[in-house]
């Protein structure tokens, strides 16, 4: 039988960082959404409570410290997996790089954040949020690089597939927003960032996993466009609920409605040339 250490590596710390990630970044949504991002009243990284002001005083400051105590245990996670792609061998130096820029990184989002508590201002919220982006897109594109030999063709279809209903998804959720005197309540607020991030994995997945199984130059340039698009539909997507500007809004939904159309695209060619 195998032992723990065996059955459970490199990928699966990579994976787990990854969702460390992911999760920290919607914990943060949340802080901000529902009004806690100066809840523990400036402190940083204290909050305003309990033994040395470490724990909340009350809900609204319990967000808040939740994900500072969620992004400290993603910070070890995040060195301790640049570590193991220094140390072990076996690791892709492409997969290395990629974890140790998220290192270099991650001070630099730490500070961001707190200054989104010091200062709490538009720039610093946007460049916040982009950097935490930039760290997450580095720990998608290096889970799947070094998960790809396991990667089959039909599952870019799946991920198009998905693709496919998480957009469409993503503009029924701006509905909260774009609609003359509509609210955007925390939970849709949560809900339309967890979507982005899916969009942002589905753009990196199958532009990866698909040019080990598409030679064609066809095939090859959907995967490309889809990869693309999709930054670009999640950037306008951000910008037109950060404001009001009425030519944003039709931008997004514009590239949404594009987006969605190539995911379908993308769907017909992968089925059709993994048979061929």
């Amino acid at each position: 039988m195998r032992s723990l250490r065996d059955r459970f590596g490199f990928p699966h710390l990579l994976a787990g960082t990854l969702v460390l990630v992911g999760a920290t970044i919607l914990l943060g949504v949340a802080a901000k959404a529902t009004g806690s991002g100066l809840g523990c009243e400036a402190n940083w990284p204290r909050c305003d409570a309990g033994p040395f002001n470490l724990f909340p005083a009350h809900i609204v400051s319990f967000y808040e410290w939740f994900h500072r105590f969620v992004s400290m245990f993603a910070g070890f996670a995040i060195i301790g997996t640049a570590v193991a792609s220094i140390r072990r061998a076996n690791v892709d130096r492409r997969v290395t790089a990629l974890v140790v820029l998220g290192m270099v990184l991650t001070p630099v989002q730490v500070a961001l954040g707190r200054e989104t508590v010091q200062q709490y201002t538009t720039d610093i919220l946007s460049l916040h949020f982009w950097t935490a982006i930039l760290i997450f897109t580095l720990f998608v594109v290096a889970t799947i690089l070094v998960w790809a030999p396991r990667l089959t063709a039909g599952q870019v279809t799946a991920a198009f597939a998905a693709g496919s209903l998480t957009v469409p998804a993503h503009v029924g959720l701006s509905l909260f927003y774009l609609a003359p005197g509509a609210s955007y309540p925390p939970r849709v607020q949560i809900a339309q960032y967890a979507l982005s991030l899916a969009v942002v994995s589905v753009g990196v997945f199958v532009v990866l996993v698909g040019r080990r199984h598409f030679e064609k130059r066809g095939v090859r340039s959907v995967l490309a466009l889809s990869s693309l698009l999709a930054y670009v539909t999640v950037f306008f997507g951000r910008q037109s609920v950060a404001g009001f500007n009425r030519l944003v809004d039709l931008t997004y939904l514009g590239l949404a409605a594009v987006l969605t159309g190539t995911f379908l695209v993308g769907i017909w060619l992968t089925k059709s040339n993994s048979r061929s």
